[in-house]
């Protein structure tokens, strides 16, 4: 039995979920994030980051190489293109999502977390620098669209892998208009109506009500963890100030380095 070290909200997770779903193999999802839980988590990634699939004897974490593993292991149906320049392809978009795209959405919604009530407002040269690269970001998928029901022709990991990033945009209030974008829009819809997809949002919504309901948070409520490609992007746009006081106030941690 393959055993998820999972979280409902990551879009690392759910991409792997939706992976795991489209080849049709089941497991134990465990919501690794969850305070009672982290013991466990770091028992297999020092880190304490999800996901992390545990399939007999063999644990793998980072979701792109657990991605890249289930297609070895069980390569039907595949989830990478077959034709070498579409796979390269594939591969980028799958790293512009696990990179940059994730770096920015996080970065910007920490105010709209259900588990971290904040009351100060997020730095308006940060929204401003997210808004400027989620534009360019949306605007590369709308090219890469033209003509195409997906982004690399055929369904594939990019669109797994990008998805969960894209579907926060709209809650971050970023609306890719179906005026200005409308093979992106279409896209979407065409993506959602995916049973593995639909299944996973179907999930995300449960597991919110669940959690964010009148019992406490299960998740910490305070420290958010900065790993690297978060770290870069707010520094590269200049925030280095802002980041240095969230951890003179004890609300930023970075993961062990092993």
């Amino acid at each position: 039995m393959i055993k998820l070290y999972d979280n409902p909200f990551s879009p690392f997770a759910r991409k792997v979920r939706i992976v795991l779903g489209f080849k049709g193999l089941t497991y134990e999802s465990i919501d690794a994030l969850a305070l009672d839980e982290l013991e466990g988590l770091s028992g297999v990634n020092t880190r304490a980051e999800v996901p992390v699939l545990v399939d007999d004897s063999i644990t793998v974490v980072n979701p792109a190489d657990i991605a890249a593993y289930l297609e070895q292991r069980y390569p039907t149906p595949a989830v990478y293109p077959a034709n070498p320049a579409d796979r390269v392809d594939a591969r980028a978009w799958e790293r512009l999502a696990d990179s940059l795209f994730d770096a920015i959405i996080h970065d910007i919604s920490l105010w709209v977390w259900p588990t971290h009530h904040r009351e100060d407002a997020p730095p308006a040269e940060l929204l401003e620098a997210g808004q400027r690269d989620l534009a360019k970001i949306v605007d590369r998928m709308e090219e890469a669209l033209d003509g195409k029901d997906f982004l690399c022709g055929e369904l594939s990991i990019a669109d797994f892998a990008v998805f969960p990033h894209a579907s926060s945009l709209r809650p971050l209030g970023f609306l890719p208009g179906a005026d200005t974008h409308p093979h992106v829009n279409a896209w979407s819809k065409r993506v959602r109506k995916l049973p593995v997809v639909a299944h996973d949002l179907d999930y995300v919504k449960t597991a919110a009500q669940e959690k964010f309901g009148d019992a406490p948070s299960p998740y910490e409520g305070e420290k958010v963890i900065w790993r690297g490609d978060r770290l870069e992007w707010l520094f590269c746009n200049g925030l280095h100030d802002w980041w240095h006081e969230e951890l003179r106030a004890g609300r930023a941690e970075v993961p062990p380095s092993i």
